[in-house]
């Protein structure tokens, strides 16, 4: 899976774009950690035998979030969020449930690492593969789906029984965590993740030039 930081990225990314004029550091430091925040079950991998990339990254909990928050912003007479925070609280709320699923979640499952994505429904671990190119003998060619069938193209990677997903908090299978265990603490494992750090490094500052220092 690509690492935090990496999910954070794109999470400030997100924000540059969607935040509007809610856009301040404050707001933006929300929507990064709401990126962030699917990589903790990681720790809960501790106490929770095969949590990493299942107990957060179901898909379900931005779900129930997100139904929360309708209800609340859209259906009661009087909105609890808006009440208390205005229109400036509820613009984050929705741009921080976007960055959690799409930068936290979503970066994850189209990643051969895969995640437990109907967890706890199912603890099988998936991941959407694929790709998307134009050849000059063979015109477009895409694996995504498959039109006769409709279907994604979603591989199934073991489940989290099977299968234990090394980080650096937990490295080894099961809940032991050995003291004496090699620990990696990944910032970037390629040079597109790269790209994108630097790039969300960038346009933080190029937003608050475009926004004419108001922030």
């Amino acid at each position: 899976m690509p690492p935090t930081l990496v999910n954070v990225a794109v999470g400030v990314l997100l924000g540059v774009a969607l935040l509007g004029a809610a856009f301040d550091r404050r707001s933006l430091a929300v929507v990064a950690v709401a990126a962030a925040l699917p990589d903790l079950d990681a720790a809960l991998s501790l106490v929770i035998d095969g949590a990493t990339n299942a107990a957060l990254h179901s898909v379900f909990v931005p779900l129930v979030v997100a139904s929360l928050l309708y209800w609340d912003t859209e259906r009661r007479e009087e909105s609890w969020l808006r009440s208390r925070y205005g229109w400036y609280g509820v613009r984050i709320a929705w741009v921080a449930v976007a960055a959690y699923a799409v930068a936290g979640i979503g970066l994850d499952l189209f990643n051969i690492e895969s995640v437990a994505v109907l967890y706890p429904l199912s603890n099988d671990y998936y991941a959407i593969v694929g790709k998307f190119v134009l050849s000059t003998q063979e015109g477009v060619i895409q694996t995504y789906v498959e039109f006769g069938n409709s279907i994604l193209s979603v591989r199934t990677v073991g489940t989290t029984e099977s299968r234990h997903i090394a980080t650096w908090v937990n490295p080894t299978a099961g809940t032991g965590n050995p003291s004496d265990a090699d620990r990696v603490v990944r910032f970037v494992d390629s040079a597109w993740q790269l790209v994108v750090v630097i790039g969300a490094i960038a346009a933080i500052p190029a937003k608050f030039a475009a926004e004419g220092g108001r922030h």
